[in-house]
């Protein structure tokens, strides 16, 4: 599975207009599912985001987790972070899991981070959306399980 997860002040998600998914201060994770990934994979990239320390602690540095600071996460299905951009300029995604299996280990993620204490929010697997937030500091950092 790929992540990139952004630390930040707040974000959104909306549909159509209308925002599905609103957290605070924690994390906004683009998560894929990609080709052989199981719920292993799952597992490991919940495990690692939920102890990765890139919070501020009371000196200024990065030495909190999210569970540490009490944060929450909205996680939003993003197949793009599957893509080929090695020939052409047209990106290919047919290392991106299929669509009902990508759904389904999106769902055990998202599962899998609550079970970690992590209040969740989510998008709408899918769907067109609109994702706001507000990158704190800016963290943005690339996760793949298969590296």
């Amino acid at each position: 599975m790929r992540a990139l997860i952004q630390r930040v002040s707040g974000a959104s998600v909306s549909v159509g207009g209308a925002v599905i998914g609103e957290i605070g201060p924690g994390l906004m994770i683009l998560v894929c599912a990609m080709q052989g990934d199981t719920d292993a994979e799952a597992d490991r990239l919940a495990a690692k985001i939920a102890k990765l320390r890139i919070f501020r602690d009371e000196a200024g540095k990065m030495n909190r987790s999210i569970t540490d600071t009490r944060g929450a996460a909205l996680i939003v299905s993003q197949f793009t972070l599957a893509a080929d951009t090695s020939r052409g300029n047209r990106p290919g995604f047919s290392t991106a899991c299929a669509p009902d299996e990508g759904e389904r280990l999106y769902q055990v993620f998202a599962a899998r981070i609550q079970a970690q204490g992590i209040p969740v929010a989510t998008g709408r697997f899918g769907a067109e959306m609109a994702v706001r937030l507000v990158n704190d500091g800016p963290v943005t950092i690339w996760l793949d399980t298969a590296a």
